[in-house]
């Protein structure tokens, strides 16, 4: 009887022990199981591309042209629902499946716009009916320097913009010790790494030689990235998150004009700096 009442008492004791361990847990100390959303804006730069048309009536390359962003700045845009596609923006959603590692999806929706004001070296030839408005630039190009200014030979850009589908897989570090945090529900610091890839889904706006307009969206390549960032999470579960990332993106198949037979290509690298808001939860 003894020896029972012994038993009950040592798991009694044991119970309590560790019900106390698991109260005494921070929320922060472990990730796995736990899923997050975050959304935020982004400034880019990108390398220059030589980017090839091609139609029924001509094939040529422009080398090295230049591109930059189209920055909205701070505006209310970001977090207006009807309007959240303007500026530049980050959208993502994923899954702690270990403490350290996570996986995510998501949009990162950037803005890709040829330098207007510039002057390009052209490769290849241009041959359109003699009725068509882009005529007037007929010819042969042997490395021919082109002022694209005035808008008439090209306009081009990804600005609805240069989506990059993606998929990540990333590793978190809780550095809080370095900054002397002690209580981590409070306060957090943590470090991330990762890697992404996937499809670009870009709405190319351009005008080419006069041809009409082209707006829509279509599937012209893939991509792959890697970043680096800094996760501050305040109370728990919500953080600022800051971003460097850099990656490659190929595109081979950009629709220019509402003719199927017209298409670009181009590859290039960019550069993204970020800033998003998040939260994290278990269900």
């Amino acid at each position: 009887m003894k020896n029972s009442i012994y038993i009950v008492i040592a798991f009694l004791t044991t119970t309590i022990t560790i019900a106390q361990e698991n109260n005494n847990t921070r929320y922060t100390a472990h990730n796995k199981g736990k899923f997050f959303i975050s959304w935020g804006g982004n400034r880019e730069s990108y390398t220059k591309s030589d980017v090839t048309f091609t139609g029924k009536d001509y094939h040529f390359t422009i080398a090295d042209m230049k591109a930059q962003d189209k920055p909205k700045g701070w505006h209310i845009d970001y977090v207006n629902p009807g309007r959240m596609t303007i500026p530049q923006t980050n959208l993502r959603l994923g899954y702690f499946f270990s403490d350290h590692y996570s996986v995510a999806i998501g949009v990162d929706h950037m803005k890709y716009v040829m330098t207007q004001d510039q002057t390009a070296n052209v490769t290849g030839t241009i041959n359109l009916p003699a009725t068509d408005a882009g005529s007037v630039f007929n010819g042969t190009y042997n490395n021919t320097p082109v002022n694209f200014t005035d808008e008439k030979f090209l306009t081009y850009e990804h600005t609805d913009g240069l989506n990059y589908i993606n998929t990540e897989v990333s590793r978190h570090d809780d550095i809080s010790k370095l900054f002397k945090i002690g209580n981590t529900d409070k306060i957090q610091v943590n470090l991330t790494e990762g890697i992404g890839f996937g499809l670009l889904y870009p709405k190319t706006n351009t005008k080419l030689l006069g041809k009409e307009r082209h707006d829509d969206f279509h599937v012209s390549g893939f991509g792959t990235s890697v970043k680096a960032g800094l996760n501050i999470t305040f109370f728990k579960y919500f953080y600022v998150q800051g971003e460097l990332k850099g990656g490659y993106i190929n595109m081979n198949d950009i629709r220019t004009t509402v003719s199927s037979e017209d298409k670009a290509s181009q590859d290039f690298f960019f550069f993204q700096r970020i800033i998003a808001i998040g939260g994290n939860f278990r269900i």
